[in-house]
């Protein structure tokens, strides 16, 4: 084999294997957690109503969910957000 098709060989391995397992080459595929102050809107799917937290929402909480995908830098963004979200003004 060609040296070139070596070399291409493992690089198509590399992302075909790393895309598999959930890695990438040079990277981590697990999001970072924000550096400073993150605040989130999460909604009370039995009050509708939406409030700002300051801790991530875990997954296993009965009838609360994430409103936004978005991490606010300041509880004033989130707290101005939720005014505008469609699942906090249905």
């Amino acid at each position: 084999m060609k040296p070139v098709t070596v070399v291409a060989l493992v690089l198509i391995l590399g992302v075909f294997l790393g895309g598999f397992l959930g890695g990438s080459l040079g990277g981590s595929a697990v999001a970072q957690p924000a550096k400073g102050p993150a605040f989130y809107v999460v909604l009370n799917s039995l009050t509708r109503q939406c409030t700002v937290v300051d801790q991530t929402p875990k997954a296993d909480t009965p009838n609360i969910t994430v409103a936004s995908d978005t991490i606010y830098p300041t509880r004033a963004e989130a707290e101005n957000a939720i005014k505008t979200l469609k699942p906090c003004n249905p």
